[in-house]
């Protein structure tokens, strides 16, 4: 089911939502690896148990167990540093930027995958979580490492995407009579 199944879920009024999920996952210019982890940690981070579970089975036909693990992974790690460093980052106090974090995230530095994928992963995960600070790190360690402008776009795009599938899909389960 998958991506159909919450293209077919989604209400009428969600039709741009819906267009664009159906377009991000069959004309992309990442590689699969690329877009289908994406795709699964951005899923993680939106928290939604019907959008996890449908994109999680279609990603597991695009990826290696251990893409798929770090994937996860990628959710996992940021959504711990993007709360810190969106914290220490929102009190204004540049002073807390020069402190060690403390934080393991050994992770970020042996993913199991190509580390450009992983830290595309992150960058996707911190746009669903909004933390400028990550956003900031990972793309430039990703344009250092020589991917597009255009290909950091689309995994921007995936992130929106996944994310509006889960908050209106979301949000119509709460609105839907409840089972007798």
């Amino acid at each position: 089911m998958g991506v159909d199944a919450l293209k077919s879920a989604l209400p009428g009024y969600a039709k741009d939502t819906k267009l664009n999920l159906g377009s991000l996952t069959s004309t992309s210019q990442l590689t699969d690896q690329q877009l289908w982890g994406t795709v699964l940690a951005c899923a993680f981070a939106t928290r939604s148990a019907v959008v996890i579970r449908e994109l999680a089975e279609d990603a597991g036909d695009h990826l290696s167990a251990e893409a798929f693990e770090a994937a996860k992974g990628a959710a996992s790690i940021m959504a711990m540093n993007n709360v810190y460093y969106r914290a220490t980052h929102l009190i204004g106090d540049e002073t807390y930027a020069t402190l060690p974090a403390k934080l393991r995230m050994s992770i970020i530095g042996r993913p199991g995958v190509d580390k450009v994928d992983f830290e595309l992963w992150c960058l996707a995960v911190s746009a669903v979580n909004g933390c400028g600070r990550c956003l900031e790190s990972h793309e430039k360690v990703l344009r250092e490492a020589g991917l597009s402008r255009e290909l950091v776009q689309e995994a921007l795009r995936v992130a929106a995407v996944v994310n509006a599938t889960a908050a209106t899909l979301d949000a119509e389960a709460v609105l839907a009579p409840a089972a007798v």
